[in-house]
C-alpha cells in the first residue's frame, strides 16, 4: 500500500516543504480543543467555550480566501511571514486575557485576531505539489499523502493537547501550538526553491467561488465542517459526562485514525471511477458511518463508532482538493483551495457554537443528532448538485 508514496520525494526541495508544512500545521488540530479546554475550565460553560472557538473559526473562514488571494498575487513568503507573526501575538493575547480574567468580550476580540491572521498552510503545501508535479497520478498520490499527514496531526494533536491541558496546565498546550505554528511557517516561507511563481493576471479574473463547481463544493464542506466542529465540542462533554474528560482527546483521535487509514489506502490505488463519482460515494459513506454514533452511551463503544465515522473523511477531502485543482485556473489556485478551508472553517464555527449550546441544553448524547443532521445536508447537496462538478483540465 505504501509503494506509490515512495516516488514522491525524489524531486529536489520536496522533503523540506513537506516537513516544514507538517510542523506548521500541527496546531490546526490543537487550537480549537485547546481553546475549549481553556475557556471551559475558567468559565464552567461549554456554550462560552464553543462560542469563542467558533469566533476563531469564523474569523479564519472569512480571512482565508483573502490571504489566499494575496498569496496568488504576491507569493507565499511575502504573505506568510507577517501573518504568522501577527497570529502568534494574537494567540498570546488570548491566553493573557483568559489568565487575567479580562471581560468576556476581550476573548472574542482576541479570538477574531487569532482566526483572522491564521493562514491555510495546507493549501499552500498542496499548491507547491501542483507546481513541482506535472503528472496527475502522482498529484493524486501527493494530495492523498497530505490528507494522511493531516489525519496524523488530528490523531496526535487532540490527545497531546488534552494531556497537556489536564496534566500540566490549561495554557501549556496552546503555548506549544503557538511555538510550532510560528517555527514551522517561518521555515516553510524560507524555502523559496519550490514556491510557486506569481502568475500575472490579464485583467480581473474574478474569485474562484464564482465557478459553480467550487460553490457547490464549498456548500458541501460547510456542512461537513459543521459535523467536525460540533463533534469536537460534544465529544469533550460526552467524556466528562461519563467521568473521564481526559479520554476526549483519544476519542477524537479515533475519528482521525479512521480517516488516516482510509486516506492511506485511497491514495495507493489507481482509480477508474471519476472524481465526481468518488466524491458522491464518499459523502454517502460519511453519513452512513456517522449513524452508530447516535446510539452509543459508553466511552469505549463511542470510540469504536467514531473510528468508523472517520473512514470516509480523508477520501472525501482528497477528492475535493483534486476537483478544485481541476476546476480553478492556475493563477487562482491558492485562493481556490482556500475556499475548501474557509468553508470548513465556517462550518466548524457553526458546529462549535451549536454543539456547545445543544450540549448545555440537552446533554452530549442528544447533541450528536445535530452532527448527523449536518452530514445528511452534506450528502443531499453533493448528490443533487453533482453535475456541477464535471471537470476539464484547468488552464492559466
Amino acid at each position: 500500500m505504501v509503494g506509490p508514496y515512495r516516488g514522491l520525494f525524489g524531486t529536489p526541495g520536496v522533503k523540506g516543504f513537506v516537513i516544514a508544512g507538517f510542523i506548521g500545521r500541527i496546531p490546526m488540530s490543537m487550537l480549537g480543543i485547546g481553546i475549549v479546554l481553556l475557556i471551559s475550565a475558567l468559565t464552567g460553560s461549554y456554550a462560552t467555550a464553543g462560542a469563542v472557538a467558533a469566533t476563531v473559526s469564523l474569523a479564519y473562514a472569512v480571512a482565508a480566501p483573502l490571504s489566499g488571494r494575496l498569496v496568488d498575487r504576491f507569493g507565499q513568503a511575502r504573505v506568510l511571514v507577517p501573518f504568522v507573526l501577527l497570529h502568534g501575538a494574537a494567540l498570546a493575547g488570548l491566553m493573557l486575557c483568559a489568565h487575567g480574567k479580562a471581560p468576556t468580550w476581550t476573548l472574542y476580540a482576541t479570538g477574531v485576531a487569532v482566526g483572522g491572521t491564521a493562514t491555510s498552510l495546507g493549501s499552500m503545501v498542496r499548491a507547491r505539489w501542483s507546481h513541482v508535479l506535472d503528472d496527475s497520478a502522482k498529484l493524486h498520490t501527493a494530495f492523498s499523502f497530505e490528507s494522511v499527514a493531516d489525519e496524523v496531526i488530528f490523531v496526535g494533536g487532540p490527545a497531546f493537547m488534552t494531556a497537556l491541558a489536564t496534566t500540566v496546565s490549561v495554557y501549556s498546550g496552546l503555548i506549544v501550538a503557538l511555538a510550532l505554528t510560528v517555527a514551522g511557517t517561518l521555515v516553510f516561507a524560507a524555502l523559496r526553491g519550490t514556491e510557486p511563481p506569481v502568475v500575472r493576471h490579464r485583467g480581473d479574473a474574478g474569485s474562484p467561488i464564482a465557478i459553480p463547481g467550487v460553490a457547490l463544493l464549498s456548500a458541501v464542506f460547510l456542512a461537513m465542517g459543521s459535523v467536525f466542529g460540533s463533534v469536537d465540542i460534544i465529544t469533550v462533554a460526552f467524556a466528562e459526562e461519563h467521568g473521564n474528560k481526559a479520554a476526549a482527546g483519544l476519542m477524537l483521535a479515533s475519528v482521525a485514525s479512521g480517516s488516516m487509514l482510509s486516506g492511506l489506502w485511497y491514495g495507493s490505488r489507481n482509480w477508474k471511477l471519476s472524481l465526481r463519482g468518488r466524491f458522491v460515494r464518499g459523502l454517502s459513506v460519511f453519513t452512513l458511518g456517522l449513524t452508530p454514533v447516535l446510539l452509543m452511551d459508553d466511552i469505549r463503544a463511542m470510540s469504536v463508532a467514531l473510528f468508523f465515522a472517520g473512514l470516509a473523511i480523508s477520501p472525501t477531502l482528497i477528492t475535493g482538493f483534486s476537483l478544485i485543482e481541476r476546476l480553478v485556473p492556475a493563477a487562482r489556485l491558492t485562493e481556490g483551495m482556500s475556499w475548501i478551508s474557509t468553508s470548513i472553517g465556517f462550518g466548524v464555527a457553526v458546529g462549535a457554537w451549536a454543539g456547545g449550546r445543544l450540549t448545555d441544553l440537552y446533554g452530549a448524547s442528544n447533541a450528536y443528532g445535530f452532527s448527523y443532521a449536518c452530514a445528511l445536508v452534506a450528502v443531499a447537496v453533493g448528490v443533487t448538485g453533482s453535475a456541477l462538478m464535471r471537470v476539464e483540465r484547468r488552464t492559466s
